[in-house]
């Protein structure tokens, strides 16, 4: 290829990158080295020693210290790619349209508009009322509000009834944790309301004064109580009308789309429960539509008099669509308006007056089912197999239109507007790609078929340059997740263009522990199923191999949070498959962390990797924890990137993981530990500081191909 120069080992790669700099760097730059401080864990008679369990402070100075060193060693070490890392970044930016603007959605007599001005890091939301031809009103300029600030994230707008008022969240760490104000929409003022220490998550009742919001608990970060607040108060003297106890359980706040309805929803990984109010009467209380039971999942959504109602009920597994009477919730009284399949999966409805819209997926693919409330059903019509296809923000209720999203692995995101009585669509907005040299027909898109060690069929979706050769000697980077039920989609992203313009095939294995496949396909993926999750993608790797789309030579591997523990696994069980792996915020202490119920996050992921107070999870957990299964052996070039907010995945475990690796790992290959001291889960919060990072990661696994510009 053109930018492809391969090299024979990684010892050449390393002399020809440091002649570019210090021809003696990496016979003098030394790795840091933490400290070991000895700690030892007990449980179930087990013993554990943890040598770097001091790192769980980031109040501790020594902390902070070794955590910039690793950083600096990073730098110095990939001194002699800065300039190429910076030109990456350029060039993902360049094919971005700064000035680029939202398909505008109409929701109660306003068109909603989400706007970027170009050289800004974040957007502008306004609105014109009855048309776009009406001036616009700025709701928020968010560069504004982000100035001397290193984070900052918007969220929770939420506009009251009467349009006069919006609620709105801000984040200045990364933390996830929002102060929610109001805005008066007329004025400009921002109101004397502050709420802090929030989820940020709120909505109004249909009087327009009365505000109902979440909270998080100060220590474990669940979201666990639910207030109510009147315009005008202190927050102080706000009432708790609900508190989660259950510590399982996260619960929330939200609206019917009917707006008759103030709905709660208390939910944990496999049960959930919902309260219901009537939006014009605050000051009631809130009614329990049907009480949680162990394994039985629903979410409801209202319609005239009734609710409809995806739920697993009567053994469901793929989910089913039901209805009841709003007036007899309990799951007695449902009745089935769509019975399940075996193999299709339900994953969402979406009500108009006049239609019924299904979301579905068979055979790893996105359907779209449309049931008119009268009249033929029918779907619409995709016709290659790595798409996606999402039902897209439809908050008009009496509307013909269904507006939805569509892309695949070489075609961009596009918003349409499908009018389900005529069946005709109309294409609102195409993703441009700019630069002059994108063309999705220089591409070629495939899905594969993996057999797994068990005999199961894994989809892999796939795409390069259809002059990539297919031979054993090219790049390919493998991503996954696989946990949580989350099904990785085969979209479109224009950094991706940066690894297959110079010859890399992209892919992603679509393993057990998503929902690819169906509900089963995340059974088989959690819990004491786990280690199906990552022998999956291994078996994914080699298949890669053996059909010569890639050599283990050339093969690289990418995974972040779950999917970081996922590249923890692999890299303890099957190092020799892979070149160079990135784990993005990985969770890889998994025994520790899910032994420590003050962590955000830990005891609402019982029911996904099991409660290791009981010893059989606790040695299931144990036999495949990545921090816990470093050994002495060879392992892959790496590059590991946390940051020091992080509420999910604590920081603390990437640093011990890469400590440790460090004193036990057996090859001359490069480990890096990247920490965003001022980010968090999610990393930097601009839209171009975000592709900085992207730029690191990519710049890593082309500099070990050789390909420096």
């Amino acid at each position: 290829m053109k930018y492809q120069h391969l090299l024979g080992g990684l010892c050449i790669i390393f002399a020809t990158s440091c002649s570019q700099k210090n021809d003696s760097m990496t016979d003098t730059l030394l790795p840091p080295v933490a400290t070991k401080k000895d700690t030892v864990l007990e449980k179930h008679g087990d013993k554990r020693v943890d040598s770097y369990y001091w790192l769980n402070n980031r109040e501790n100075p020594e902390v902070i210290d070794y955590l910039k060193q690793e950083n600096e060693y990073y730098e110095k070490m990939t001194a002699h790619i800065k300039d190429f890392r910076e030109s990456l970044f350029q060039e993902m930016k360049a094919r971005i349209k700064e000035d680029d603007t939202s398909v505008p959605y109409f929701y109660n007599g306003y068109f909603y508009i989400t706007r970027y001005e170009k050289g800004k890091e974040y957007p502008i939301y306004s609105r014109k009322k009855g048309n776009l031809n009406a001036p616009e009103e700025i709701l928020f300029d968010c560069n504004e509000m982000a100035k001397g600030s290193t984070y900052f994230n918007l969220g929770g707008l939420n506009v009251s009834e009467d349009n006069k008022l919006v609620a709105f969240a801000t984040d200045y760490v990364g933390r996830r944790i929002y102060t929610i104000q109001v805005k008066n929409l007329e004025t400009g003022e921002i109101l004397a309301d502050k709420i802090e220490n929030v989820t940020g998550n709120s909505v109004w009742a249909n009087d327009n004064k009365t505000l109902f919001y979440s909270t998080r608990d100060k220590v474990t970060l669940r979201s666990d109580k639910i207030f109510k607040h009147v315009l005008g108060s202190s927050s102080a003297q706000d009432q708790l009308v609900f508190h989660e106890k259950d510590d399982t359980y996260m619960v929330y706040v939200m609206k019917s789309k009917s707006k008759k309805y103030l709905v709660i929803n208390s939910s944990s990984t496999l049960t959930g429960e919902y309260q219901i109010l009537n939006a014009d009467k605050p000051n009631d209380k809130f009614k329990v539509f049907q009480p949680r039971t162990r394994g039985l999942e629903y979410t409801i959504s209202h319609f005239e008099n009734d609710f409809y109602i995806v739920t697993n009920k009567d053994g469901a597994t793929n989910f089913k669509v039901m209805k009841t009477s709003e007036n007899a919730t309990g799951k007695d009284n449902w009745v089935d308006v769509i019975p399940h399949k075996s193999d299709v999966l339900i994953e969402g409805i979406e009500i108009f007056k006049d239609y019924l819209v299904v979301e579905e997926r068979s055979n790893g693919l996105n359907k779209i089912r449309i049931k008119p409330w009268k009249g033929q059903e029918y779907y619409l019509p995709f016709e290659i197999e790595t798409y996606s296809a999402f039902v897209g923000t439809n908050v008009d209720f009496d509307t013909d239109i269904l507006r939805y999203s569509y892309q695949s692995l070489a075609t961009p995101f596009s918003v349409i507007d499908f009018n389900m009585k005529t069946k005709t669509k109309e294409i609102k907005k195409e993703q441009e790609v700019l630069g002059g040299k994108f063309d999705k027909n220089n591409y070629k898109e495939e899905r594969l078929w993996a057999t797994a060690k068990d005999g199961t069929k894994i989809p892999i979706s796939i795409v390069y340059r259809k002059e990539t050769k297919l031979d054993g000697s090219s790049p390919l980077l493998q991503y996954a997740y696989g946990s949580y039920g989350n099904s990785m989609e085969p979209g479109f992203d224009s950094t991706i263009l940066s690894l297959l313009d110079r010859g890399f095939i992209y892919a992603i294995a679509h393993i057990r522990g998503g929902e690819e496949m169906g509900r089963q396909w995340y059974e088989d993926g959690k819990l004491l199923k786990k280690m199906n999750t990552f022998t999956d993608f291994i078996d994914c790797s080699q298949f890669l191999i053996s059909k010569k789309y890639t050599s283990a030579k050339h093969l690289y591997a990418q995974g972040g949070s779950a999917g970081g523990l996922l590249m923890g696994a692999v890299v303890n069980m099957a190092p020799q498959l892979y070149n160079g792996v990135i784990a993005q915020v990985p969770f890889v202490d998994v025994v520790t962390t899910m032994l420590d119920d003050t962590i955000p996050l830990t005891t609402s992921e019982y029911d996904e990797w099991g409660n290791p107070n009981d010893k059989t999870y606790y040695d299931y957990m144990k036999s495949y924890s990545p921090y816990d299964n470093v050994k002495a052996q060879d392992y892959p070039n790496m590059l590991v990137t946390t940051g020091l907010h992080d509420s999910q995945v604590q920081y603390w475990e990437p640093a011990k993981w890469v400590a440790k690796l460090r004193t036990l790992k057996t090859d001359k290959n490069v480990l890096f530990l990247d920490t965003n001291m001022d980010a968090g889960h999610g990393g930097a919060s601009g839209r171009f500081e975000s592709l900085k990072e992207t730029a690191k990661e990519f710049s890593f696994i082309l500099d070990l191909e050789g390909i420096r510009k």
